[in-house]
């Protein structure tokens, strides 16, 4: 491929980055790296009525976590800067007079409660009112004036804005990299508004204009904006420049596959839908991240990888790395993906299991601390070892092991109410007599001292393990019984099993 490859991703702050435009990130990314082509970020905040005090921070901070790095930022700089629009208004007008000049747009003098009666009144006939070349010729615009009448407003400062004129009776052929051929017949689109007399340009003007400037080769985006691509082809048209290639993501549909995935649905099911925790600035609402609920940020984007594109094997696992090598924009499905909650938590698991258990240790031990329990790394090192296995997240480690680090004082009581005998006691305590005259209280010989002592008495194997298991961790569940003898020492065995069989009562 000879053309050099120069993608962007382009979020608005107007709120937290919602982890479908975390995918189209990655996607661009992902491209970009595969094609050794260049990766950048431009913050859209053109409007100002909608923007968030923090937001871009939070976007940056998001990608960051996320492992998605960029060669030209507003934080990084690069040759086509500055890369926020905000602080680059001044190009936009000189756009906006040239496409006047040509004929290509015009000067539109409409207050908004002209166009709003304009609505209603369509609303009351079933004809949604349109802007565009049926009713352009009736409203009060530079195209039903004469240039004196246009300058004479322009000069008192009435407010206006810039319409594109979208040719009439005109087929519109597209070609999407994920959804090939596309045609739309002008006469459906509205004359968008490209540029407003407070000097600010709109979207679609300010990101054909960045785009081609900056030398945007493929525009990877969300189908959102699919319904946009007709206007932005016409705008690259009327500059005479050519276009870059075009691919528009399939949604991030809702668990049920019934829409588009939304921060409600989070909130209601109980999983994140942002990449961090976010405050709002205005009402301190907070919305739970994947950060914070434990998600490993590799997990969290090989989950997201495959959610709308499929590598053509079997395989699931990939690091960043991996995904780059196998990606292929080609093999991005034209259907939208449900996200499925149980499915990242897997996709966690499977990474979790991977790590060392020294760097289990390293990230459970901070959660020990916060319960005032202090513990040594190599312990809960082999506690990590030991449960790995069984968790999805650090954080489950005290759920499935705080008996490593606390003695149960209380005692599960449907498990005493099935398992507890009248002769347990006495059972347990003739238990703790020979495993305290154990020489090495390693596993294999806790076995197989426990496994003969059972024998020769004539003792059911169950009796003995339900009532030892309860002794020591509380309930019926954890790991092998002599896997957590070895780990918490003789000493503490032989003290949980008296201290329990003093306490429990039937």
């Amino acid at each position: 491929m000879n053309q050099t490859i120069r993608v962007r991703f382009a979020p608005s702050p107007t709120g937290p980055l919602h982890i479908g435009g975390v995918r189209t990130a990655l996607y661009n990314y992902l491209f970009a790296r595969k094609q050794h082509g260049s990766m950048i970020l431009r913050i859209e905040d053109t409007d100002q009525a909608r923007f968030v005090q923090g937001a871009e921070q939070y976007i940056t901070e998001s990608l960051n976590w996320c492992g998605i790095e960029f060669d030209e930022s507003p934080g990084k700089g690069g040759p086509y800067g500055p890369y926020r629009q905000s602080e680059r208004r001044e190009l936009y007008q000189q756009y906006s007079d040239q496409l006047i000049a040509s004929g290509h747009a015009y000067y539109a003098f409409d207050t908004p409660e002209e166009l709003e009666a304009l609505r209603k009144e369509g609303e009351k006939r079933k004809q949604p009112f349109i802007y565009n070349i049926l009713s352009r010729q009736h409203l009060r615009n530079s195209l039903n004036q004469s240039p004196q009448e246009t300058q004479q407003l322009l000069d008192s400062g009435y407010p206006y804005v810039v319409r594109f004129r979208i040719p009439e009776n005109t087929v519109i052929t597209m070609d999407d990299l994920i959804r090939g051929k596309v045609q739309v017949h002008s006469d459906t689109i509205d004359d968008k508004v490209l540029f407003k007399s407070d000097g600010m340009p709109t979207y679609h003007l300010a990101n054909i204009v960045d785009d081609h400037l900056m030398k945007i080769s493929h525009v990877i985006r969300g189908e959102e904006w699919l319904p946009s691509l007709p206007l932005h082809l016409l705008l690259y048209q009327a500059f005479g420049w050519d276009p870059p290639l075009f691919a528009h993501l399939p949604l991030l549909l809702k668990p049920d596959g019934n829409g588009k995935l939304s921060k409600r649905d989070g909130d209601r099911l109980g999983f994140p839908v942002f990449p961090l925790q976010w405050e709002d600035p205005v009402t301190g609402e907070k919305s739970s991240g994947y950060k914070e609920a434990g998600y490993y940020p590799e997990a969290f984007i090989n989950m997201l990888a495959l959610l709308g594109w499929n590598p053509g094997t079997e395989q699931e696992l990939f690091d960043m790395d991996g995904l780059i090598a196998a990606f292929d924009i080609g093999r991005v499905g034209k259907s939208g993906s449900k996200f499925d909650p149980d499915k990242a938590k897997w996709f966690n698991h499977q990474y979790l299991i991977r790590r060392s258990n020294a760097a289990l240790s390293d990230e459970f031990l901070p959660l020990l601390r916060e319960r005032n329990i202090s513990a040594k790394p190599e312990y809960v090192a082999k506690v990590a070892g030991l449960l790995k296995e069984r968790l999805q997240f650090v954080s489950d480690l005290w759920e499935e092991g705080s008996f490593f680090f606390q003695a149960p004082i209380t005692y599960d009581e449907q498990v005493i109410k099935k398992r507890w005998k009248a002769d347990t006691p006495t059972l347990m305590l003739d238990l703790a007599t020979m495993l305290e005259s154990l020489e090495a209280f390693e596993e294999e010989e806790i076995d197989s001292a426990v496994k003969s002592w059972i024998e020769t008495k004539g003792y059911g194997m169950g009796a003995v393990m339900n009532a030892l298991r309860l002794l020591l961790v509380g309930t019926s569940k954890g790991p092998h019984l002599a896997s957590i003898m070895t780990l918490i020492g003789k000493a503490e065995t032989l003290r949980r099993i008296r201290f329990g069989v003093t306490t429990i009562h039937t």
